[in-house]
């Protein structure tokens, strides 16, 4: 079969959700090799693009901007897209003003194309991912104006929100680009952050996501014992939802969870994470509790062992398709986890708002399985006073910058705090 010279990643609304199998072997492919990243952002993307289903214009720009962007990341620089600062951005729009000569194209052609053998979408082989211009039939000399190059930018600003929102990354360097680039004197592409993202559920909203997924999983252990399981363990460990799905390259284990033999300690070892980087999360006496009663269902031994392969969030019935098909004994991957999780989290608001707290569950709406990490984060140091450097560690933030921003004070405690002040501590010592 002919392909594309850069192969178009993302296929029109109807089918984005549906996945295409060559797309899916291509990114497979990358996540196996030096790109293991490749599979997360891919999700992430798709996740983003499904977001303007109901904005056909928004959703092409995207689309168009996204596959170059990352057939520039994966192809041309070989970088992941949590290594890309402000100097890269800057290499990507060079790269846009002058792109090869075989990547412009002169028509309008769709990106996929349905085969009429095997009725399968197929990316078209004579789609590329560059416009030119032809006059009276003479091709122009390739060039990227003012205004596409802002939008460009603004819209792979507007993708890094999200990844951060999703506890991909950290920095905007798009934005970042932009900040310092010619264009921000004339007018300011700030960045729309939203910081839902960054809320936590009060004390009293958390207890009702808990009473109603333990309640949940005592009616129905067969659908919500993993439920369970699942919100404790991001709670606890501050994990993002990528530490506990299943991408290609990476398969949660019940093993990760490991015991120092010398001290009997455990901790949760998340092998990759964002950036590349490992790290160990301590682990509370309640949540190896929530893990011996969730191997129990699982009727598993008590506690895992150092090298056992059993998936740590079990699939409830066995995938339909992907590379997992017909696979009961399997992990679930992101938009599944997110999706269960989220359930709760509605069921929960529901609940809150029967029993007259009608503004927490308008809240709660509006919150995700992401602010599970922010709730947990925040709990612990607020709540049980756990030491920022500690929290720091488990969360896996690179500056402990990050990890005070989640220090919450009111007025009224800064003003206790500051009564009984000295100001010689050493007055009447003699």
């Amino acid at each position: 079969m002919q392909l594309p010279p850069v192969i178009p990643l993302f296929d029109s609304i109807d089918y984005i959700q549906i996945g295409n199998p060559l797309v899916n072997q291509h990114i497979t492919q990358l996540s196996l090799g030096d790109l293991d990243e490749a599979g997360l952002v891919f999700e992430h993307a798709t996740d983003w693009l499904f977001e303007q289903k109901y904005n056909e214009n928004n959703y092409k720009a995207y689309r168009s901007e996204l596959t170059t962007f990352l057939h520039w990341c994966f192809d041309v620089i070989k970088l992941n897209v949590s290594a890309i600062g402000r100097r890269e951005v800057g290499l990507y729009i060079e790269y846009c003003k002058n792109p090869p000569t075989e990547l412009i194209g002169y028509f309008n052609v769709a990106q996929f194309k349905q085969d009429k053998t095997s009725d399968e979408r197929t990316p078209n082989p004579a789609w590329l991912p560059f416009r030119g211009k032809k006059v009276d039939g003479q091709i122009q000399p390739y060039a990227l104006s003012d205004s596409a190059l802002k939008t460009k930018v603004a819209i792979l600003s507007s993708f890094y929100s999200y990844l951060m929102g999703e506890d991909y990354c950290e920095k905007n360097p798009a934005q970042m680009w932009l900040n310092k680039s010619r264009f921000s004197s004339r007018q300011k592409y700030r960045l729309n952050t939203d910081d839902d993202n960054q809320l936590a559920f009060t004390e009293l909203q958390w207890s009702y996501i808990m009473s109603t997924v333990e309640k949940l999983a005592k009616a129905q252990p067969e659908l919500h014992q993993r439920s369970l399981f699942l919100i404790k363990l991001i709670y606890s460990c501050y994990l993002r939802v990528s530490e506990v799905s299943a991408r290609a390259g990476f398969s949660p284990v019940m093993s990760q969870f490991k015991q120092n033999r010398q001290t009997g300690i455990w901790s949760f070892y998340i092998p990759k994470s964002k950036g590349g980087k490992s790290r160990s999360v301590a682990v509370s006496k309640a949540l190896i509790d929530a893990l011996t009663q969730y191997r129990s269902y699982l009727k598993l031994s008590p506690l895992p062992t150092s090298n056992e392969q059993h998936p740590l969030i079990v699939r409830q019935k066995a995938a339909g398709r992907g590379r997992e098909v017909g696979n009961l004994n399997a992990n679930l991957g992101i938009r599944q986890i997110r999706e269960e999780v989220d359930k709760i989290i509605v069921i929960a608001a529901n609940s809150i708002e029967t029993d007259g707290f009608c503004e927490d569950a308008l809240q709660m709406r509006g919150l995700s399985i992401h602010n599970i990490r922010h709730t947990g984060i925040t709990h612990d140091i607020n709540i049980n006073g756990r030491p920022l450097s500690h929290v720091q560690a488990d969360a896996g933030h690179e500056s402990i910058d990050t990890t005070s921003q989640y220090l919450h004070t009111t007025q009224i405690e800064r003003h206790e705090s500051a009564q009984n002040k000295p100001l010689d501590y050493l007055q009447g010592i003699e």
